[in-house]
């Protein structure tokens, strides 16, 4: 638990991830509702990308349009029309029609004189039931044309389905009615009850229902309507808060009993009535079967609406008017589920759906039938909550990994791409497979993630970061610090010991310099050099240890870790001396300008200093010796907590000091141990590498440094591989012959090797080169020999000066 505070109470990257998805997840368990909103919206969006579906071609429409009113009259029409249609599309060979239109009060267009007149052939008819004749027998005040509907229904081959409405209270129902109305109006509609209720666990403990909405009564069609029709259904629809249709209830209970909805009975007669089966679960109603159709509904029995299109390019829409004056190709109803209802101004209702905001009722239910019979429903993952909660847990996570590893551009690209990929996996599984996953919460879960961990690293690591520039910014470069921000390295007392380079450069004959020219200008000078030198360090992710006097001391492969630094040390010091080599030419062009006040401040000669010259001849002249060894190093801020120095100490560096020192006893300038040049590291491919492989480099000998009594191999660094000139070239093969016949104590032969490579050494104007050291230690050795005779010789020279 204490280290579950300590997460919280100590703000770092993990902990800020950690906070935000755990915030993101109570915000979607408790639900805020225009965030829920935003999702619907979305919901909405995907059947648009999704485009339109091809409907079931057994679903057609027969609509009471503008046409139909201008011909037949203003609505209601006389019902005897409305039986001459079901007449009509019967004969057609319709198999269900279905009306989405209600019958609930007798015909204001009878013939009230109708009844009187009937013979007895009419009195005696006997239509599917007694109940029909027995109707008019007790109505006899009933009209003509209610009687013509009924006959047409009940004589009707196609099956004819009602459909009736729910009122939740008797403020929507407008009025009160009382228990035995209410009773007499369910009798008239039992036939839609669900028969079949299978409940996974049936107790008295608990009511699965509990989630289904209550209402007060039904609306329904005249008895006699009732009675001969095939079946009926309720046409509730269940809007969102936004107003937009979305959901279908398949169920409502009144009372005890469960009754189905229009198009649930639409498909089910179309299917000539298979199974018609209500699953129930303990926690609310799983769905229904229609035959081998499951329809998943959530717990209160609503079902998610497929839909398929813009309205009115779906399903085949045959104007009623053309319907009764025979104005259709024959054969356009044979086995059809038709769907009569309006789609004429002012005459039908409208919903506002996903597609559109002027969708007719009836093809909001002819998507419902189509649905089933294609069996084609959006669904939600199945343990919704545990999935959506488990996406925010993963994506927040990806975000919490992934940007504080990242550079800003880098951040703000994955968590961009992260979002596009997640969208269109979102897009992609409602397109291909109906499935319907949350899309607000997991991608606030992105965008807070990411904000809130670019913040806290501009807010707060900023702190850091100005620290460790104004710490390190004189002798580190700009990526080390970067790097150092990235991986919240701290400067702190103490050190590590590591593999490191150390180099260390000094001037040769400096004291000279501070004779020849004034503090100021010494200053001017070596700022020049400094800069220039102390640049090529830092490009190549080298760190500055410190300045003394005209000495340049750095390493490389601390504070970050860096695999190559002993090839990146070799690098430094041929471009220090070429660098160099270019420092000399600007100074030997610098001139003073006329007028100028005279720089030779000292009185120097002139032939040490050109009169009109900017710099005297010995700065034209400058050399300058480096020194390089790879070992173990201790490396780290040292110091006080108050005032510390990040900087390096051990063997490796003292030998790196000794071999700078040391190679003026060779007269080389660039000194390079065996450590430095033999040891492995991985390069940028995967593969092993040395320095040794990389550069130009001359075996000068082998010796043991004052203060030391392990040999070491030194080198004279030349230049990088391939960067030897002929002469140089040469200048190797005929010294290796010498250094050959030396280590076999053959100094006459060495000696004349030597004397060929004297010759041709690189930097004939040094006071001595290797070739004159071998010549002399040679002709010494001649009279002196390292060894009594008999004796082996190990070739090691051993230094007594530093």
């Amino acid at each position: 638990m204490r280290k579950f505070l300590k997460l919280f109470l100590s703000p770092n990257f993990v902990s800020i991830s950690v906070f935000v998805i755990l915030f993101v997840i109570v915000l979607f368990i408790t639900g805020v509702t225009f965030l829920d909103m935003i999702e619907l919206k979305t919901f909405d969006l995907r059947f648009k990308w999704r485009g339109h579906k091809t409907p079931s071609p057994a679903i057609v429409t027969a609509v009471i349009d503008e046409e139909s009113l201008d011909k037949e009259g203003r609505w209601p029409w006389p019902r005897n029309k409305i039986a001459d249609l079901i007449k009509k599309l019967s004969d057609d060979g319709a198999k269900v029609i279905a009306f989405d239109i209600f019958f609930t009060e007798p015909d204001n267009n009878s013939n009230l004189e109708f009844l009187n007149s009937l013979d007895e052939e009419i009195r005696a008819l006997d239509i599917r039931s007694q109940g029909l004749q027995a109707f008019i027998e007790k109505n006899k005040v009933k009209a003509d044309n209610d009687l013509a509907l009924a006959e047409a229904i009940s004589e009707s081959k196609a099956r004819i389905i009602l459909s009736y409405y729910f009122y939740s209270s008797k403020e929507a129902l407008g009025y009160e009615i009382d228990q035995e109305e209410i009773n007499s109006r369910i009798a008239t509609i039992k036939g839609s009850l669900y028969t079949n209720i299978q409940y996974e666990k049936k107790t008295t403990d608990y009511d699965p229902f509990f989630k289904t909405k209550d209402y007060y009564a039904p609306e329904v069609n005249l008895e006699m309507f009732s009675q001969v029709a095939a079946s009926s259904g309720f046409i509730n629809e269940e809007t969102s808060d936004d107003g937009v249709v979305r959901n279908s209830p398949l169920a409502i209970r009144l009372g005890e009993d469960i009754f189905t909805p229009f198009s649930v009975q639409c498909a089910w007669q179309y299917l000539d009535k298979p199974n018609l089966i209500l699953r129930v679960a303990e926690y609310g109603i799983q769905g229904i079967e229609v035959g081998d159709t499951f329809v998943p509904t959530d717990e209160s029995g609503k079902l998610l609406i497929n839909y398929l299109g813009e309205p009115g390019t779906l399903f085949p829409r045959y104007s009623i008017t053309k319907i009764l004056n025979d104005q259709f190709q024959k054969g356009s109803f044979r086995d059809k589920l038709v769907i009569v209802g309006s789609i004429a101004t002012g005459a039908h209702d409208l919903r506002n759906t996903p597609f559109s905001g002027e969708y007719p009722g009836m093809e909001v239910h002819a998507t419902v039938v189509d649905n089933i019979l294609r069996n084609d429903f959006i669904s939600k993952p199945e343990y919704e909550k545990a999935y959506d909660i488990l996406v925010i847990i993963i994506l927040g996570a990806l975000i919490g990994i992934i940007v504080p590893r990242s550079g800003a551009i880098m951040g703000l690209c994955f968590t961009a791409g992260l979002v596009v990929v997640y969208i269109l996996g979102s897009r992609w599984l409602f397109s291909q497979y109906g499935l319907w996953v949350n899309m607000v919460y997991p991608l606030l879960t992105i965008v807070l993630t990411y904000i809130s961990l670019t913040a806290y690293r501009y807010l707060v690591e900023e702190k850091s970061k100005r620290f460790l520039h104004s710490t390190f910014s004189s002798y580190l470069s700009p990526e080390l610090i970067q790097d150092m921000v990235a991986s919240n390295t701290m400067p702190e007392l103490g050190g590590e010991a590591r593999m490191l380079t150390a180099y260390f450069t000094d001037i040769q004959g400096f004291s000279v310099f501070s004779e020849k020219l004034t503090a100021h200008q010494l200053v001017e000078l070596l700022n020049e050099y400094l800069s220039a030198m102390t640049d090529i360090i830092i490009r190549e992710r080298g760190t500055l240890d410190k300045y003394e006097g005209d000495a340049i001391i750095a390493f490389f492969g601390a504070p970050m870790h860096i695999p190559d630094h002993p090839l990146r040390a070799c690098r430094v010091a041929v471009t220090m001396q070429s660098t160099l080599l270019n420092l000399r030419e600007k100074w030997r062009s610098e001139k003073l300008l006329p007028g100028a006040p005279e720089r030779n401040i000292k009185k120097a000669p002139p032939e040490e200093w050109v009169p009109g010259d900017k710099w005297p001849g010995v700065v034209h002249e400058m050399m300058m010796r480096i020194g390089i060894n790879s070992g173990e190093i201790v490396v780290g801020n040292m110091g006080s907590s108050m005032r510390m120095n990040y900087t390096m100490m051990g063997d490796a560096v003292n030998l790196a000091a000794r071999l700078e020192a040391g190679a003026k006893q060779f007269g080389i300038y660039t000194c390079v141990s065996e450590f430095a040049l033999n040891t492995e590291y991985i390069n940028e491919k995967g593969e092993k590498e040395r320095a040794m492989d990389m550069v130009e480099a001359r075996f000068i000998d082998n010796i043991t440094v004052v203060g030391k009594s392990e040999p070491v191999k030194i080198y004279e660094l030349c230049a990088m591989k391939g960067g030897l000139t002929t002469q140089e070239k040469r200048l190797f093969d005929i010294f290796d012959m010498g250094i050959h016949y030396y280590r076999r104590m053959q100094w006459d032969e060495a000696i004349k090797y030597f004397r060929e490579s004297y010759k041709i050494e690189r930097i004939p104007e040094a006071a001595t080169n290797p070739s004159e050291v071998y010549i002399r230690r040679c002709m010494a050795f001649k009279k002196n020999p390292p060894v009594a005779p008999g004796q082996k010789w190990d070739g090691v020279f051993r230094m007594t000066r530093k």
